[in-house]
């Protein structure tokens, strides 16, 4: 099982939904690193459980103790370990389907592919999982600190923030429990997500993201393009289905002189449908993405499906599940963005004589 991600800033985590703990350890970051805690906890804030109406009432004060690679507020170069506990288990919630599979869930690939698999609020394949990411990306936006890296809810289901990232103001992204810097689009998405779980089903979405102020030259050419460790980072959160960057799937429908970013003298590019990255590699401009979510698998309607046996059988969610992640999402989103940008930010230290 893969539990690694990056190459220079490296973080391996550990731990189940309904274990102990979670945890991991961040290996490659430099020493010297003053560390602010504070900001640490303010983007595990962000994406913890228990946070508003519309997400999963499961509650976890998500504080994280750091066990290595810190003295006196500055990391050392060593390994730095950290866990957070998980102090709000209920593992009997989910003692009705330890046979029977969940319709679109991992139960029955990790049973098929282990011979084993944890049934407690879906084990090592839990969104619980990602809190650890958020840990490490906090570390890595402090490493990066001249780049700025902001993500937001730009749709649920068919409501859409049809604003380009420009006329978007990041100031306004926490202002509001989905996290959708427009009041109005935000008031209609909290009330369709509101009006699914009282359903008892599910809605998905999409996050936005914007990193500005990225310097030229992070990326390689071939196997490690810049935009391919994104989507990498991106694909691997939980219920992703899609990820697009730039001009995206839109770009398919245009004619190369519509889509080609004519440069200015100073380097620049003149419109920037490449979304900041050429060949693989930053050019300077803004970085743009979108991350498409699908309903999350859990529902609380009785559906058909089969057990252990092959056997057809009747399943209803119960326990604690968010009816829509992509409000939670936002911080991942970001804290991926930020360890691939630190990790590029080291890698391109090396290269240079």
């Amino acid at each position: 099982m893969s539990n690694t991600i990056g190459k220079l800033f490296r973080l391996t985590t550990f731990g189940e939904s309904h274990g102990p703990a979670i945890g991991g350890i961040i290996d490659g970051c430099p020493a010297g690193l003053v560390i602010d805690f504070e900001k640490i906890q303010y983007e595990m804030n962000r994406r913890k459980p228990g946070q508003s109406k519309i997400v999963t009432q499961r509650k976890e004060a998500d504080e994280v103790e750091f066990l290595s690679g810190i003295f006196q507020g500055k990391t050392t170069g060593a390994p730095i370990g950290f866990h957070i506990e998980n102090t709000n288990q209920k593992p009997k919630d989910y003692d009705h389907n330890a046979q029977a599979y969940r319709p679109s869930h991992a139960d029955f690939t990790y049973d098929k592919k282990y011979g084993i698999r944890d049934y407690r609020g879906g084990g090592r394949s839990s969104a619980r999982e990602t809190a650890n990411w958020v840990v490490a990306g906090a570390i890595a936006k402090q490493l990066i600190p001249t780049i700025q890296i902001n993500a937001w809810v730009s749709s649920v289901g068919d409501l859409f923030l049809e604003k380009p990232y420009q006329e978007i103001d990041f100031t306004k992204i926490e202002d509001n429990i989905v996290r959708c810097p427009d009041p109005e689009v935000a008031s209609q998405m909290i009330d369709k997500i509101k009006q699914v779980r009282k359903a008892g089903d599910t809605i998905g979405g999409t996050v936005t993201c914007v990193i500005q102020h990225v310097p030229i030259g992070l990326g390689e050419p071939i196997f490690d393009k810049l935009h391919a460790r994104l989507a990498h980072a991106m694909m691997s959160i939980n219920a992703v289905k899609g990820f697009e960057y730039g001009s995206g799937f839109c770009g398919a429908k245009m004619k190369g002189s519509e889509h080609n970013d004519l440069f200015n003298p100073d380097g620049t590019t003149q419109s920037n449908l490449s979304g900041g990255i050429q060949g693989g590699i930053s050019n300077g401009m803004d970085i743009y993405f979108r991350v498409a979510f699908k309903p999350v698998a859990t529902l609380m309607q009785m559906q058909p499906t089969i057990n252990a046996q092959g056997e057809e059988v009747d399943l209803q969610g119960k326990g604690r599940h968010d009816p829509c992640v992509v409000p939670r999402a936002v911080p991942i989103v970001e804290a991926l963005a930020a360890m691939v940008i630190a990790d590029f930010s080291l890698l391109a230290k090396t290269s240079k004589v």
